[in-house]
């Protein structure tokens, strides 16, 4: 079959194709289904299907249309993480036991899409508990990267990177706790955009059976995903602003503009690889690459700065706190186990491992302790951010790595060069934005020399989510951006 001139398209291109009756909602949704049911057998990407519900939103897309009305996102396709909550939908969050949980209204996220006009095609594939950067369970099976399909599309958004690079629709919806928007981005050659903690309102996206209540996770947020830039820009627009239930009833969102609007005003702060986690040799070139292109494109682009926070400490401080929260879901006997071998940990020993069981067992007392180190370095942030508007650093060491479903994760080993590491000591890259609760923009930078994608994160300050977008916009619009994978170009 000839490929479609609309799947690799952009949303801001689709949206421009509709308003001009170059194409209508119902063939954009019949174009990307097409790709789905073609494709995502060997992907497995699509968890859920919600195809009949899909055409009945993109054929009341065009006669909205027809009447004359407007919406961000009306008519256009896209798919959504499996663990947001859409009514009349399985939500399992990869949890057998809740294989059968159907919740009866919508993500609020998910309400303010389809109010956009969003034709939401069906959900996407996760790990269980939204634990891994593999996306696998036993309910929906294992999802591959669409550039390999013997390695990870990453995880935990890894359907919606997959789908995204696969051509099913222009965006998809994620979440983000240890990556989980950026790493399958990096690892499937997308953009995602993990926005400023709390910037947007996660009632709904709710580990099933409980009730969804107004609640912020710790550390985690959701966002979007996209093949364009720009198109991130689009969505959070749409799923951005208080909860009416709660800040709502009293405050607006009014995010600033961008700090530039050009690529020779932006200051960068430019990082490759550090101790703590080393980076590839193609992650380090690629980087590198860019750093040079900035430079060439009149950026300020500078190596090294004292203001710097020290990454050693603000991992283990990370480590710490994001287990503290995660084993609050433990079960008994786990978190009993990971207490007493916390136990025996010497005091001398700060390696990464140590400090994720410390955070385990961490006490209320330890923990406020912990998050008056947390504003601490929020504050080390501002200041950097008074000198630099962005910092460039990779979201993983290496590209996509195969599957690797071994139960014990800290058992496993990434291979960085012909040198192995903890699987888990990974989260130092995406932990640099997500302690602070710093927005971070994931950009492709191509592919590596195995064909595989690579690219970095580029994080900005403290509720200035427009600038790192704006610089990814420039730097897609200067150097390129996603490529489709080869396999699933028709």
């Amino acid at each position: 079959m000839a490929k479609s001139q609309w799947s690799f398209k952009s949303a801001t291109e689709l949206s421009a194709a509709l308003a001009a009756k170059k194409v209508s909602a119902v063939e954009l949704a019949e174009d990307a289904i097409g790709r789905i049911e073609r494709h995502d057998a060997k992907i497995n990407a699509i968890c859920v299907r919600d195809f009949t519900r899909g055409l009945e939103a993109a054929r009341a897309a065009d006669a909205a249309r027809g009447r004359g009305e407007t919406g961000a996102l009306l008519g256009l396709p896209l798919t959504v993480k499996e663990s947001y909550n859409v009514a009349g939908l399985p939500t399992t969050w990869g949890f057998p036991a809740q294989k059968d949980f159907v919740p009866g209204e919508d993500a609020l996220s998910i309400s303010r899409v389809k109010q956009a006009g969003g034709v939401i095609l069906g959900k996407t594939n996760v790990p269980v508990a939204l634990g891994d950067w593999q996306s696998y369970n036993e309910i929906y099976g294992i999802t591959n990267n669409p550039f390999d399909l013997g390695r990870t599309p990453g995880g935990s958004s890894g359907g919606s990177a997959a789908a995204l690079a696969a051509g099913y629709g222009p965006l998809s919806l994620g979440s983000d706790i240890g990556g989980s928007l950026r790493v399958p981005a990096f690892h499937c050659g997308i953009y995602a955009h993990k926005p400023t903690f709390a910037l947007v309102p996660p009632r709904g996206h709710t580990a099933p059976p409980a009730p969804p209540l107004p609640f912020d996770r710790d550390l985690s947020v959701i966002g979007p995903m996209a093949r364009s830039a720009a198109d991130l820009t689009l969505l959070l627009d749409v799923i951005a602003g208080p909860d009416p239930m709660e800040a709502g009833k009293a405050y607006t969102l009014a995010l600033p503009a961008p700090r530039h609007h050009e690529l020779k005003n932006f200051r960068v702060l430019v990082l490759a690889t550090d101790p703590v986690m080393p980076t590839s040799a193609s992650m380090r070139d690629a980087i590198e690459r860019l750093a040079a292109n900035l430079g060439k494109a009149g950026v300020t682009v500078t190596r090294d700065s004292p203001l710097l926070p020290d990454f050693a400490a603000s991992t283990r401080l990370y480590m710490r706190m994001l287990m503290s929260f995660l084993a609050a879901s433990f079960q008994p006997e786990v978190y009993a186990g990971a207490r007493a071998a916390a136990a025996r940990l010497s005091p001398d020993d700060t390696s990464l491992a140590a400090e994720r069981l410390r955070g385990i067992a961490l006490s209320h007392r330890d923990w406020v302790m912990a998050d008056g180190a947390r504003a601490r370095l929020r504050a080390q942030w501002r200041e950097l951010f008074r000198n630099f508007d962005a910092v460039i650093c990779p979201v993983m060491p290496t590209p996509a790595y195969p599957h690797d479903h071994s139960d014990d994760q800290e058992a496993r080993r990434i291979d960085v060069d012909g040198k192995d590491f903890v699987y888990v000591d990974q989260l130092a890259w995406p932990g640099i934005a997500t302690l602070p609760g710093l927005p971070a923009t994931a950009i492709p930078l191509g592919l590596s020399p195995e064909g595989l994608p690579v690219g970095v994160q580029i994080v900005g300050p403290w509720l200035e989510d427009r600038t790192p977008l704006r610089l990814a916009e420039l730097i897609e619009r200067e150097f390129g951006g996603f490529v489709p994978p080869p396999m699933f170009d028709d």
